[in-house]
């Protein structure tokens, strides 16, 4: 039997995404066969409860939000590289913790951030990096819609469901 993953995610629309997929193609070609690129909402840990989260989703009436992202940056000893998050992210806390209620009382703060380069499956090169950080990435991304996803291991991750937030 193979084993099953979970996650609630938020993917960028793809008007927004070109030059990102563009970069993940190029740089990360492996991470952009699994999936297309997003902000990781909710991680499978915290979904083992997967029907509270249905029903929170369900009921959910939130507005989509912005994002403020920074300049890429290097992880996981150099060999990831992302896009982190700018400021608090107040909305997407309180968007984690209203998809979490009745399941995680006081959620972990989660720092939202945009993978270019995921270090299970490409390392960084100082040329690289210095490509990316050249690029025209965009700063400011709006989230319209919470995507569950599974993945069966090594495989594509596929979107079981989707919930339009708030306009």
């Amino acid at each position: 039997m193979k084993f099953k993953r979970i996650q609630l995610t938020l993917f960028i629309s793809e008007g927004d995404s070109e030059i990102i997929e563009r970069v993940r193609k190029e740089f990360n070609p492996v991470q952009y066969e699994l999936i297309r690129s997003h902000v990781t909402l909710c991680r499978e840990e915290e979904l083992e409860a997967i029907e509270k989260v249905i029903e929170n989703l369900e009921t959910l009436h939130y507005p989509s939000f912005m994002i403020d992202f920074g300049s890429v940056q290097r992880f996981s000893d150099g060999k990831g590289v992302m896009i982190p998050a700018n400021g608090d992210n107040e909305p997407f806390q309180t968007l984690r913790k209203l998809v979490l209620k009745r399941v995680i009382h006081n959620p972990a703060k989660q720092e939202p951030h945009i993978t270019l380069m995921h270090p299970r499956n490409s390392t960084c090169t100082e040329s690289n990096f210095l490509k990316i950080e050249k690029m025209n990435l965009p700063r400011v991304l709006e989230f319209r819609k919470i995507s569950i996803i599974q993945q069966e291991v090594n495989s594509k991750w596929n979107i079981l469901k989707s919930y339009l937030l708030n306009t």
